[in-house]
């Protein structure tokens, strides 16, 4: 007898559904592709494949000279107010000896002889009792500070081994351009050898209350705490920067010191430990608009020599006050910021030339740079400078005054929405030269002003305190 078609159907509909049960999908999908020709995405562009390379060749052939740097310090602890009563000891007995603690820090270096030099920041080794420094091998050494140098915030340690170390290579920071690729490789958090990749943002960034000489690389490749010391990267591999610092504030905004500031340095720094710098003996200030126009310039560009100090390298040349330095050493000085930065790097005892313009003439000084540990011994003429003019009330100088030698007007009185108000200047000032033209007295003041208002401008040099001041003032 033969089944029923119907139980044949139901046989082979619950053995279909057993074999659909037993065959189960797999977890992923694995690749075994052994060429572009069997991956997902088949038309990746050369150029992107090419940057990849690069930046893998980049990263494999600068990492081992990277290391991680920790270090242990003492911090003295601030004392709660009434234990610096001179009745604490009373009370409490004896003497209170100064509380410490220890305290560990982590940042990045990298190695640039194969003697076990090691460039990194100042900020990084600063005050450590201890120095421990990791190689890409994971072998740790013991560290020895042997130069630092504040003002840059570098500083250079060295590791005594035997094996041959990995070193990095330096480039040309002066040749940076924005917008080219910047990597950075250091141990953020402690995370080893981390890498972030970005562009140059800007170059030349100063006044950033970093450091006293600053001439910053800006990048957007992420720069975290433990990065410091880290070198930044062109796509060469060669070291374009060491990374410093970020804005805590924003995201993608870090500073890196350019390496042509630090090959000035290094070599100090392991010769003797610290760094001596080229000293000029002036004070200066920018040179705004309003100050080019009175002093006869074609457009805002120099240093503003607003004081000199005496028997300073400056003086002795010949150069004065109100003079516009626009070159120095065959370089053009285009700020202040400049001019500081190419005279740090010029040696102590080297001659060089420096051009002026004085009254509407270029003159040149040949000038011998002093060090500044030599700027010590010697007192200004005055200290730093700043500007400032209309609605002013002036008077000759008390007699009292004079026989200490000054000479001028003094200003008794001032507008509050006059121009000089608005330009800062101050009743008390003593106004001493008018467009560049000592002024003795009131008659001597007004034949000045006069001639400035046909100018259409007008630069006055004040004295305030012991301060030298230039104003420059737009009359129309």
């Amino acid at each position: 007898m033969k089944p029923p078609r119907l139980l044949i159907y139901a046989i082979l509909l619950l053995a279909t559904l057993t074999a659909c049960k037993n065959k189960e999908e797999p977890y992923f999908y694995e690749s075994n592709r052994k060429g572009a020709a069997e991956a997902p995405v088949k038309d990746v562009p050369k150029d992107i494949l090419a940057i990849q390379q690069a930046f893998t060749n980049v990263v494999k052939t600068v990492t081992p000279s990277v290391v991680n740097i920790s270090t242990v310090s003492k911090k003295k602890l601030v004392q709660p107010f009434f234990e610096f009563s001179p009745f604490f000891g009373d009370f409490f007995g004896g003497k209170q000896q100064p509380q410490y603690r220890r305290e560990n820090s982590l940042g990045s270096g990298f190695i640039i002889n194969k003697e076990g030099y090691i460039l990194t920041n100042d900020h990084v080794v600063k005050d450590a009792e201890s120095v421990q420094v990791k190689l890409s091998n994971e072998k740790v050494y013991n560290g020895k500070v042997v130069g630092e140098d504040a003002k840059t915030d570098l500083a250079v340690i060295k590791i005594n081994t035997q094996e041959t170390l990995p070193t990095a290579v330096l480039g040309d920071s002066d040749k940076l351009q924005v917008g080219q690729w910047a990597i950075a490789i250091g141990n953020p958090f402690g995370l080893d050898r981390t890498v972030t990749v970005g562009v140059v943002s800007a170059t030349g960034r100063s006044n950033m209350g970093i450091e006293t000489y600053e001439d910053f690389i800006q990048t957007d490749a992420s720069i975290n705490p433990g990065n410091s010391g880290g070198p930044l990267l062109n796509v060469n591999g060669e070291v374009i920067g060491i990374n410093t610092a970020i804005v805590a504030a924003g995201q993608g905004i870090g500073f890196a010191i350019p390496i042509n500031m630090a090959k000035q340095v290094v070599g100090q720094l392991i010769k003797k430990g610290n760094v001596t710098r080229g000293w000029l003996g002036v004070s200066i200030q920018p040179v705004t608009d309003e100050i080019a126009q009175s002093f006869g310039l074609k457009k805002a560009r120099g240093a503003l020599v607003s004081d000199i100090m005496a028997g300073g390298p400056a003086e002795k040349a010949g150069i004065k006050q109100g003079d516009v330095i626009t070159r120095l050493a065959g370089k053009e000085i285009k700020d202040p910021r400049q001019l500081q930065l190419i005279v740090a790097d010029i040696p102590a005892g080297q001659k060089v030339d420096v051009e002026v313009y004085r009254e509407g003439k270029p003159l040149t000084f040949p000038v011998t740079l002093a060090s500044t540990d030599s700027a010590a011994a010697l007192k200004p003429n005055s200290t730093e400078p700043q500007a400032g003019w209309f609605g002013l009330m002036v008077e000759d100088i008390p007699h009292n005054m004079r026989i200490r030698g000054l000479t001028g007007v003094i200003v008794t009185g001032i507008e509050p929405d006059g121009k000089a108000a608005e330009a800062g200047l101050q009743k008390g000032d003593i106004i001493v030269s008018v467009n560049q033209k000592r002024v003795a007295n009131l008659n001597d003041y007004g034949k000045a002003m006069k001639e400035a208002e046909r100018k259409g401008s007008v630069a006055l040099l004040v004295k305030r305190g012991e301060n030298s001041i230039y104003f420059a003032i737009k009359i129309r």
